[in-house]
C-alpha cells in the first residue's frame, strides 16, 4: 500500500470527516481491514474465526505435545479496559509505519479518533470537558478492529521468543511445546559437564 487509498477501497474511507459514520459504512471498512491488516493469529472479528476455535487448536497442539510425551506450557495475558488503553498518536504511527497508511486515508482515520472530548454531569452541574486522546470509541464496529491493529506487534514479539501466540480480542495466549527428551539430554549433559 502506497499511503493513497488502494483501487477497490470503499469510498467511505476516503471521507474527509469519519465522525458521522454510521455502523452500515463500517462494513466494508472492516471487510478490508479483517482480510488484509489483521494478524494471522488474531480469531476475534474474522470471518470462520471465534474463541472456539483458538482455543481448540490451542488445546490441540498442547494434547499432542502431551500424548508425544512432551510438556507443555501455556500463559495467557487479559489486558483489562483494553479498548481504553489505546493512544491515539501511537496507534495513527502503528497505523503509518506497520500498515503503510497514509495521506488522505491516515487523515480519515485521525478524524475518527482525534478531537473527542468528554465530561461528567451530576444533577447538579457538569464538569469542564476534557480531551480524550486515549480509547477507541466503543460501540462501533471500527474501535475493536483498532485496538487489534493497535496491538498486532506483540504476536511477531511473542514468536520472536520462539514461543506459539494466539489472540483472540485482548486476551493474548502463549505456549510453548518443549520436547521432554530432547529437555532431559540437554540437562543431563548439563549436569555431567559440572562433575
Amino acid at each position: 500500500m502506497d499511503g493513497n487509498i488502494p483501487a477497490g477501497t470503499p469510498k467511505c474511507m476516503g471521507a474527509p470527516n469519519a465522525r458521522g459514520m454510521k455502523k452500515n459504512h463500517d462494513r466494508p471498512i472492516f471487510r478490508f481491514i479483517s482480510l488484509y491488516l489483521l494478524p494471522d493469529l488474531q480469531s476475534a472479528y474474522r470471518a470462520m474465526h471465534s474463541a472456539e476455535t483458538a482455543v481448540l487448536e490451542e488445546l490441540a497442539d498442547i494434547l499432542l505435545a502431551l500424548d508425544s510425551g512432551d510438556l507443555a506450557m501455556l500463559t495467557v495475558l487479559h489486558l483489562s479496559a483494553a479498548f481504553d488503553s489505546v493512544d491515539h498518536d501511537t496507534l495513527l504511527k502503528r497505523l503509518q509505519k506497520s500498515y503503510g497508511l497514509g495521506g488522505q486515508l491516515l487523515n480519515w482515520f485521525a478524524s475518527y479518533l482525534c478531537g473527542r472530548v468528554q465530561h461528567v454531569c451530576t444533577s447538579a452541574a457538569c464538569c469542564t470537558p476534557s480531551a480524550v486522546t486515549y480509547g477507541v470509541p466503543q460501540g462501533s464496529i471500527l474501535g475493536p478492529i483498532l485496538f487489534l491493529l493497535y496491538t498486532a506487534d506483540l504476536l511477531q514479539l511473542v514468536k520472536r521468543h520462539q514461543l506459539i501466540p494466539h489472540a483472540y480480542a485482548y486476551d493474548t495466549q502463549m505456549y510453548r511445546v518443549l520436547q521432554t527428551r530432547r529437555f532431559c539430554r540437554a540437562l543431563q549433559e548439563s549436569v555431567r559437564l559440572r562433575r
